[in-house]
């Protein structure tokens, strides 16, 4: 998701860079060839949000016909989790209500799953104990402090924003996401692109 936070108020220039970068980093650090490259809006049409939307809407396809990025078009927020876009592009204030809504979708679901589903009974807790290698993986993967922050892209010296609630797993990971950036040359090539 580029930008989940730091730039509430954005342009549609801002939409196009955010596009450009998301691209690169998705290629660098994840080894996706062509990421698809998807603007949030309220519906999938290209007519569909506020002046803001429909502007980088126009500019990301215009990117994607000169061979720049792989522009996919409009995504709802309810597709994002499906697998259908490797890269997110809206201002800082949507990406972060994005970001909060699906943070706290799963803990509710997390939740809900314990007390409702494994807590339920004796043998519903029987059957956890089957399934919990695989909860536990889960949960893992959703886990803000195994991932630690998320880069700030765009500027010369890498810089990890850790969540408000990280403790000293999350600093840790946080700070070897800082050394894996120094170490590599995103950086630097995103510097050459943004030029």
């Amino acid at each position: 998701i580029v930008d989940c936070g730091a730039n509430a108020e954005c342009t549609p220039e801002f939409l196009l860079q955010f596009g450009l970068v998301g691209s690169l980093y998705a290629q660098k650090n994840f080894g996706v060839e062509a990421p698809r490259v998807g603007l949030l809006n309220i519906g999938t049409e290209d007519s569909k949000g506020t002046p803001l939307q429909k502007e980088a809407y126009g500019l990301l396809k215009n990117a994607a016909e000169q061979g720049l990025l792989n522009f996919i078009g409009n995504v709802e927020a309810r597709e994002v989790l499906h697998g259908g876009v490797d890269v997110v592009v809206c201002d800082g204030f949507s990406g972060n209500v994005l970001l909060k809504s699906i943070e706290g979708t799963a803990m509710f679901m997390g939740s809900l799953m314990k007390h409702k589903i494994f807590k339920r009974n004796f043998f519903s807790k029987l059957g956890y104990l089957f399934c919990k290698p695989g909860v536990d993986e889960v949960m893992k993967m959703m886990d803000s402090e195994e991932i630690g922050g998320t880069q700030f892209l765009g500027i010369k010296k890498p810089v990890i924003k850790a969540h408000g609630s990280s403790d000293a797993l999350a600093f840790r990971n946080a700070i070897k996401q800082a050394v894996d950036a120094a170490n590599s040359d995103i950086t630097v090539e995103l510097e050459q692109m943004l030029r």
